[in-house]
Order: structure tokens, then sequence, then C-alpha cells
């Protein structure tokens, strides 16, 4: 399976942890006043317009709290939910379906919105060869489920974790040109030392730096903090088969500008850092 694309077993450790954290010894409210045998059926409503993900997560966290609890998705990940939409439909234990309720809405809320940030900054680029991308600004514990999100508002994945590629950062530069070695020295090393079939990616600073590690053997350039205008001076000076990522300082209001250089890739922290949840609620219905 897809490394990337997070089996039932992966979900349900993680909604374990999350709801050890929030139920602790018991929902207290619920076992004093909600009849155990009561029973009845709720619903998960959107309160504003977005990118629904996480629905079969909210699912798999009513059935942790009770497999009895039965759930209905209307609505698949990846369409566009509006304010009123029921998103979701429990039926079953009153108190079991209380206990569930804020760690369901929790992964709905969050996910959603990161797949909503991400929708957004998709349709800006239309028309250009860039993709959007995410990074490893993830929340700890959520990266299967933040890089998932981000999928399914439309965009990409970077590195799932460290082992996954070799991306020569700034601090890796600076030791390694203490030591006497050029950025071509530091591209080389890499190239002659990972294993086959790792890309090589550089972050560079400059046109002239870009030029310089594509030559060297670099697969992808990162052109950190650019420009648009340095961007496509750098874009230029690539070989064919170069990929070009930018990142930094990227937001809704100039991504379209900077695909427009010809990146391939823009990569964006805060699809996953900064991401606004999208509103929810839990209704009984009466």
């Amino acid at each position: 399976m897809d490394k990337l694309n997070p089996t039932e077993e992966q979900i349900k450790a993680i909604i374990d942890l999350a709801l050890a954290e929030d139920t602790g010894g018991g929902d207290i409210t619920s076992r004093l006043l909600i009849a155990d045998e009561l029973t009845g059926r709720a619903a998960i409503i959107a309160k504003e317009e977005g990118v629904l993900a996480g629905g079969e997560v909210a699912r798999l966290v009513f059935a942790r709290v009770e497999p009895a609890l039965k759930t209905e998705l209307p609505i698949a990940d990846g369409e566009k939910v509006k304010a009123g939409d029921k998103v979701i439909s429990i039926t079953g234990r009153l108190a079991a379906i209380l206990e569930a309720e804020r760690t369901a809405l929790n992964f709905l809320s969050r996910m959603s919105g990161v797949a909503t940030e991400t929708a957004r900054y998709v349709a800006q680029i239309e028309g250009t060869r860039a993709v959007i991308a995410d990074t490893r600004k993830t929340m700890p514990g959520m990266r299967l489920l933040d890089k998932y999100a981000v999928r399914t508002g439309g965009g990409r994945n970077h590195r799932l974790h460290l082992g996954d590629a070799v991306l020569i950062k700034d601090n890796h530069l600076a030791a390694l040109r203490a030591q006497g070695l050029s950025l071509a020295d530091i591209v080389t090393r890499a190239k002659d030392n990972a294993p086959e079939g790792i890309t090589i990616e550089v972050e560079v600073n400059t046109a002239a730096e870009a030029a310089e590690a594509a030559e060297a053997g670099a697969d992808i350039v990162l052109l950190d903090n650019m420009t648009p205008e340095q961007m496509q001076q750098a874009v230029a000076r690539l070989p064919q088969g170069v990929r070009s990522e930018a990142s930094g300082g990227v937001n809704l209001e100039n991504v379209h500008q900077m695909a427009q250089t010809g990146v391939d890739i823009i990569s964006i922290g805060a699809l996953t850092h900064s991401a606004r949840a999208l509103d929810f609620s839990l209704e009984l219905e009466t």
C-alpha cells in the first residue's frame, strides 16, 4: 500500500490516542444524566463552505467508542460542502455518541480545514504547470492525516519523513562549506553516497547557485525566498529534466505570480501549520 495512504490500523492508533486524551476516566456528564439504554440519532452539520476531508476518520471514531453505532456518510471526502449540509448521520446509544462527539469533530474540522486551504491555493494556480505541495510542518502525530487532507484538497505531498529524499538545506550547506566544500562538491557527495533511486534536492538562493547545483547532478533545486523575477531567472538556467521548487513567503496573493515563473512545485507550510479549522457541529435529531 502507498506509504502516504494511511491504513485503517494507523488511523485507529491515532484515534485511540485522541480518545484517551479526551475521555479520561469516561464521560461523567453523560454517565450521570443520560440513561444507558437511551438511543437516538444525531447528525454532523457543516456550518460553512469548504472541502470535506476526514469523514471516514470521524466514522472510525464513533466505531472505536462503540462498534454498534451505525454511521452514514452521504458526502465523500474531496466534495464541496456548504453551510447546513449533513455530512455524517449516527444512530445508536446517545451516551456513546456524545462521548465520541468532540474527538470526531476535531478530526473532521482540522482535516477539512487543511483540504479547504489547499483547494484555495490550487485554484489560484490553475492553468500553470506548477503544483501545490505540503511540507513536514504538520501537527505532531497527525502527519499521515494532514498529508491525506492536502491530497484531498488537490495538492501533492512532499517528503513524508527525513528518509524519503535527500534535501540539502541551508544548515547542511553551512556545516559543509565550513569544511571547505563548494555547492557542487556537496551535491556530488550526496549523489555518490545516496541509495539508488533517491531524489537529490538542494536549497539555493540565486540563479547562479541553481545552475551550479543542477550541473552537479541535483534532481530538484529549491528556490528559497526568491522574488518572482529571481525565480524566473533561475528556472531559465536549469537544464531539461531538472525540476524547480519555490518555497518561502508564499500566500494566496502572490502564489499565481510565482506559478507563472515556470516553477514545477510550490511548497507551502501554511497548508498544515496554519489552516483554519472548518466549522462543524453535532446535533441530536429529535
